[in-house]
């Protein structure tokens, strides 16, 4: 290694930095080879965990040897060649399970040793790549999704976001992080990358410097998610786009040399940043960087919750940008195909991935897109979803996951359709559901949170069900949603949801958001309803 484990002495790292001293996690892409040839049983246990550097996770049952895979996408960015590359990775290795992830990455599933090479293979020949999209590593960088395309962003980041990525893939310098790390960098004004959620976020910012406003970035440092969620925090820094990769460079310097290794669940960046606070952070980075100026004008308008829904006009005269609604994220591989000739026919064979698990087909002329829409294909990837189904966002859960508690995937897929049916509202309800404290489906930055849990009944035996979180937004800076108390059997949440919001629908004012709702009332009567529809409903659980 080119620098100093300055950690490396220390007694009481935990068991998995000490395997990560005598072995890197990239070391598993050498390994690989082997191992296929050899088959699953040559595969020590401990050495399942090291293929998370290569994107790759045992689902469950883990002894089954199946392999769930991310692969990275910066910014959410395909081509044709692209996506046809991994809907035949799907359909040849994955069963058909094309998955859209919360960070615009895709995921398999299914997979097994002896095929990840070819798959590999492929991935390598498309310019993609899975390295570092699981482990203590940079992650899949986030980015805006419409970036060139965005009549409203500042500037178009895909190329900044580009070279970052691309810095950070195979570098053992920063491939022994102490925990995962995620970043951010759009300059689209409604903070369509989640930046507090992030470890680090470049956001929209201006600043006059010699008299000319220059258009750049402020940086949030410390956010992330999990059973201690926290919000970024700002640095009083301005970044112009040329510095972002030297900057990105030193706050992974700062995580990798001053992050904490000792224990594993608080070894994130956002726990660094608590401790430190913002101005010790900034005095650190500058030691690395030299001065840079104080924040400028903070670019940023509202959240959109990462949605693009319908036709909308690029900043490129006569092109269009088109939103669709992919249910819980979830395609076939044989619909990625149909997509991707669609998107070439129509388009320029782009498709972007959103982290709201939706996708855009961009580039589309105004005289193609009534005959874009009227393809058959667009009944149920539609533009104009129905209100539930089109702002429901879920993990993997118990189905593939090893972490998850209970099914997730299927069961919002099934609750958002039965509220589409059942309920009218003049607001959407952004409902997330997560089979786990871990949170992968974001559960706290919505409006309705659903986090599984294990529940004892009468008979004393465990069955699934869900706590339920209410208030979440990452508007203005963001707040992450609170519990109501009290555990609902997996079986009645979606009656649960119904009059739960059949009480909203009663109660709040018109055109009213359910987090503004949730501000004005407080959490009491939401609380007092719930416990009379626990009542109602208890005889039915077993």
């Amino acid at each position: 290694m080119a620098y100093e484990k300055m950690w490396a002495d220390n007694p009481k790292l935990n068991k998995t930095e000490q395997k990560k001293l005598v072995k890197d996690g990239l070391k598993i892409f050498e390994d690989i080879p082997y191992y296929a040839e050899n088959g699953f049983s040559s595969i020590p246990k401990e050495e399942w965990d090291s293929f998370k550097w290569a994107g790759l996770y045992l689902q469950r049952p883990k002894e089954d040897g199946y392999f769930m895979m991310r692969v990275n996408v910066p910014s959410g960015i395909l081509n044709y060649e692209q996506v046809k590359t991994l809907a035949h990775i799907s359909k040849d290795y994955g069963r058909g399970v094309f998955d859209i992830t919360t960070r615009q990455a895709i995921q398999f599933h299914w997979l097994t040793i002896e095929e990840i090479p070819d798959i590999f293979k492929r991935l390598q020949a498309a310019g993609l790549s899975s390295a570092g999209a699981c482990g203590d590593i940079t992650r899949n960088i986030i980015g805006n999704p419409i970036a060139g395309l965005d009549p409203h962003e500042l500037f178009d980041t895909s190329e900044i976001v580009k070279e970052v990525y691309e810095f950070f893939q195979h570098n053992e310098d920063f491939s022994n992080l102490p925990r995962k790390y995620k970043m951010s960098i759009s300059s689209n004004v409604n903070n369509s990358a989640h930046a507090e959620i992030n470890c680090v976020a470049f956001t929209p910012a201006f600043k006059v410097i010699d008299g000319q406003e220059v258009p750049g970035f402020h940086i949030k440092i410390g956010g992330g998610l999990s059973s201690r969620p926290f919000l970024a925090q700002p640095l009083d820094v301005f970044i112009e786009p040329h510095q972002v990769k030297e900057i990105s460079i030193a706050i992974t310097t700062i995580f990798r040399d001053y992050g904490y290794r000792e224990k594993r669940h608080l070894a994130r960046l956002k726990f660094l940043m608590a401790d430190w606070g913002p101005e010790k952070f900034k005095e650190k980075l500058l030691e690395y960087t030299g001065p840079l100026p104080s924040k400028g004008t903070d670019a940023l308008q509202s959240w959109n919750g990462g949605y693009f829904y319908g036709v909308h006009p690029q900043k490129q005269k006569g092109l269009n940008y088109i939103g669709f609604n992919v249910p819980v994220g979830r395609l076939d591989a044989d619909e990625v195909l149909q997509l991707a000739e669609i998107a070439r026919l129509y388009g320029n064979g782009e498709i972007r991935t959103v982290n709201s698990q939706n996708l855009i087909i961009p580039n589309v002329k105004h005289e193609n897109v009534e005959s874009l829409l009227n393809e058959e294909i667009f009944k149920r990837i539609t533009t104009r979803p129905l209100s539930f189904i089109g702002h429901s966002v879920s993990c993997t859960g118990i189905e593939y996951c090893n972490l998850a508690l209970v099914e997730t995937k299927e069961r919002m897929r099934r609750i958002a359709e039965g509220l589409d049916q059942r309920i009218s509202l003049d607001v959407p309800v952004r409902i997330h559901m997560v089979g786990c404290p871990n949170s992968c489906g974001q559960r706290q930055i919505a409006d309705i949170g659903l986090q599984g849990v294990l529940l004892k009944t009468k008979e004393r035996k465990m069955v699934q069900a869900f706590e339920i979180y209410v208030g979440g937004t990452l508007d203005g800076g963001g707040k992450f949603n609170e519990k109501l108390k009290g555990k609902f059997h997996a079986d009645l949440l979606d009656e649960v949801l119904v009059r739960l919001l059949d009480y909203f629908k009663e109660t709040k004012l018109p055109l009213e958001t359910f987090f503004d709702y949730v501000n004005r009332v407080g959490l009491e009567p939401l609380q007092e309803k719930l416990n009379q529809i626990s009542e109602q409903l208890e005889e039915k659980v077993s």
